[in-house]
């Protein structure tokens, strides 16, 4: 069947944005990229000058906490050459070095920003630029990121503090943008940022005293197990096929997991690291995997050293003092608030769609079965670097697009995304960290039998596309001549 195929806008030139790029094109989709920031790689591009928020939420000092292998797109490996974990100046490059491999440069509108997408009774999308461009398209595809918008303690902690309050988002090094050199900080939370924020500022030249303030435990994994990478030890590339044991477990009901198979992991975890309580932190709410674990190989040293000092949550601020919650009182210059993100889609009216409290239940975390021209890319908190899972969501779509993959009825669409949806918050911690989460073997491996399912739907029906093409051939603006692009990045 010969058809024209959807006009596509990507909102985003992030990780999951130039996979999205990647695949699009192999597939023969015609779609335009915007990227608000002045170049591409989202929250790896350091000191980016995102409009949302002014920069990246990268810090001078940020690497990887996977593996280059881990890491790389499926069909682009990391340089041969690069450390086990490299920087965010390394990750940059190598995703300019994708961008430009598959010829995607053209396609994407660096300094571009989305500012409102309205959607269209009969479907398809008009799209409103910071320019003041309108334009017209088919599809929307989401992947403006999720680590962008600062979530602060709700409700705010109580009292007044005299000091620096900054969220870790802002935190470029201990000098910047504020000096908390010889300054006696407070760092809350027990994420990937606290433990490497916090870990920075124990060095003796940079803060005086260093509190790490913890409400919730977390399990923290060393980079290094017996000489080799963690993650490279324990777990296959997601986008490679699992082998049969794989697939015997994650056919397994949930209650071996619950039961057994977390317990045990935790068990062997504790006996290779120490349990948290070891090094005087909170022990985690779940067992480990019903939770995203932190990597961080010095924190454990800091603690062991006293550079760090744990303590629990805030319970006050007393102007140049904090108070916390086993009653102990410090003076304190400045805290530092490592406490995650929220999830937004500024540019789509919130009673379309939203995400309250970072809850978004979606069809394979990508799709609201109300809206077929409408997906989400990247919108996931995965036990593994988001490129592998970018990619496999990406092929997923670029299939639905084309016509290739049809998905179930909207009924049971609906019916098997509150499934997941329950399943997950049953499965782990109950928290805004965790209401994206996935294990990303089981959740690529799942994606790639529903892809086989969908493709013979597809064929059944001719591959007829779910998503027709509608877009005017031009339309007559009074801000400016919207048309559909005959190469994605010309104007008419």
């Amino acid at each position: 069947m010969n058809q024209k195929l959807p006009r596509v806008c990507i909102i985003g030139a992030g990780s999951s944005g130039i996979a999205a790029c990647r695949n699009f094109k192999a597939h023969g989709l015609p779609y335009v990229c915007y990227e608000a920031a002045d170049r591409i790689g989202g929250m790896w591009a350091f000191k980016n000058n995102i409009a949302y928020n002014g920069k990246s939420s990268a810090y001078r000092s940020l690497h990887i906490n996977t593996s280059p292998r881990q890491m790389a797109f499926r069909d682009f490996p990391m340089p041969s050459d690069y450390p086990d974990f490299p920087g965010h100046a390394q990750v940059a490059a190598y995703f300019e070095a994708f961008v430009d491999h598959f010829g995607l440069r053209d396609t994407i509108r660096l300094g571009t920003t989305v500012m409102r997408c309205e959607r269209q009774a009969t479907g398809g999308w008009q799209v409103h630029l910071s320019d003041g461009g309108i334009e017209q398209f088919d599809a929307l595809v989401v992947a403006n990121g999720h680590h962008w918008d600062p979530r602060w303690p709700n409700p705010p902690i109580p009292g007044h503090f005299d000091g620096v309050q900054m969220h870790a988002h802002d935190y470029v090094d201990p000098g910047e943008p504020h000096d908390l050199r010889g300054k006696r900080v407070v760092v809350l939370g027990m994420g990937n940022s606290a433990m490497d924020i916090a870990s920075e500022l124990a060095h003796k030249e940079n803060a005086e005293k260093v509190f790490l303030s913890v409400r919730t435990g977390t399990y923290v994994l060393p980079k290094y197990f017996f000489g080799k990478l963690a993650y490279d030890s324990l777990l296959r590339h997601p986008s490679s096929p699992p082998g049969l044991i794989e697939r015997l477990i994650w056919s397994l009901p949930d209650v071996v997991f619950d039961k057994l198979l977390y317990p045990l992991a935790t068990f062997g975890l504790n006996l290779l690291v120490g349990s948290p309580e070891r090094y005087g932190l909170p022990r985690p709410k779940g067992w480990f995997g019903q939770q995203h674990p932190t990597i961080s190989s010095e924190v454990h040293i800091r603690l062991g050293s006293g550079d760090i000092l744990p303590k629990p949550t805030i319970a006050e601020l007393q102007g140049d003092r904090v108070r916390f919650a086993d009653g102990s009182v410090e003076p304190v210059d400045a805290i530092v608030y490592a406490t995650g993100y929220n999830i937004r889609f500024p540019f789509l009216d919130e009673h379309l769609i939203s995400a309250p409290d970072n809850d978004i239940a979606l069809y394979q975390r990508m799709m609201d079965p109300r809206y077929p021209d409408l997906l989400f890319l990247g919108l996931v908190q995965p036990f593994c670097a988001m490129m592998p899972i970018a990619d496999e969501q990406s092929r997923w779509m670029a299939a639905y697009l084309t016509g290739q993959y049809h998905p179930p009825a909207p009924d049971e669409m609906h019916r098997r995304m509150q499934a997941e949806h329950l399943r997950s918050k049953r499965r782990f911690v109950a928290s805004p960290r965790h209401t994206v989460q996935i294990n990303c073997q089981e959740y690529t491996y799942r994606l790639s039998r529903d892809l086989a399912e969908g493709r013979r739907r597809a064929r059944a029906t001719s591959n007829a596309l779910p998503v027709p093409h509608q877009t005017a051939d031009c339309v007559d603006s009074s801000v400016t001549t919207v048309c559909p692009l005959a190469e994605p990045a010309a104007r008419c």
